[in-house]
């Protein structure tokens, strides 16, 4: 081949390339109507879990005067769950809405105020354990990463899962918790005195 034909064969006009708009703007349509449907379904099962939960009563808010704060704690609220099933989500009265949360504890209970979500507090009688986990309900972090807290509310025992912008503090709160929750070790009977 010669300089002249590679010049000639490099000249030549190139065809267009042939774009089937319709076909593309079907596919777009059709993905676009897949994800809104997805989008529907998820949010109709957010609303059935919601109906099934009616029966929980109101969350119970922070009394005017709580007393001085033990521990206070900045982080992040991952959610509610029945107590013991870490995937069965409470969405109830909010508890199923994942925020920042500022925690405070106190010797009426715990204060759990969530700026663009609806606060809680957990009186102290209602706390029953406190302990460290790796997820809740959506969430799965390191061994230890989740703080979690169970409480009673009406008939329930609940989970709900926090993690602290310093993990570091976790274990202060379940040893605080658990020591307002335990009950005394000792017997109730005079046993060991008649001896």
């Amino acid at each position: 081949m010669t300089y002249a034909s590679l010049i000639n064969l490099a000249a030549e006009e190139k065809s267009a390339e042939v774009t089937n708009w319709g076909g593309r703007i079907g596919w777009v349509v059709g993905l676009l109507l897949f994800v809104a449907l997805v989008y529907w379904l998820m949010r109709q099962g957010w609303q059935w879990r919601g109906r099934l939960q009616a029966d929980l009563p109101d969350l119970p808010t922070a009394p005017e005067t709580p007393g001085e704060a033990k521990l206070e704690l900045s982080g992040r609220y991952h959610g509610s769950t029945t107590a013991g099933q870490w995937l069965d989500r409470i969405v109830a009265h909010g508890l199923g809405v994942r925020s920042k949360a500022e925690l405070t504890l106190t010797d009426a209970g715990l204060d759990v105020v969530r700026p663009g979500a609806n606060d809680f507090f957990v009186p102290a009688a209602q706390l029953r354990e406190a302990r460290l986990d790796k997820g809740i309900a959506g969430k799965v972090l390191t061994e230890g990463g989740l703080l979690v807290v169970t409480w009673s509310h009406g008939d329930k025992l609940i989970d709900s899962g926090f993690r602290s912008d310093r993990a570091e503090q976790h274990p202060a709160w379940v040893a605080a918790i658990n020591s307002m929750t335990e009950t005394s070790a000792q017997p109730t009977t005079t046993e060991g005195a008649a001896r």
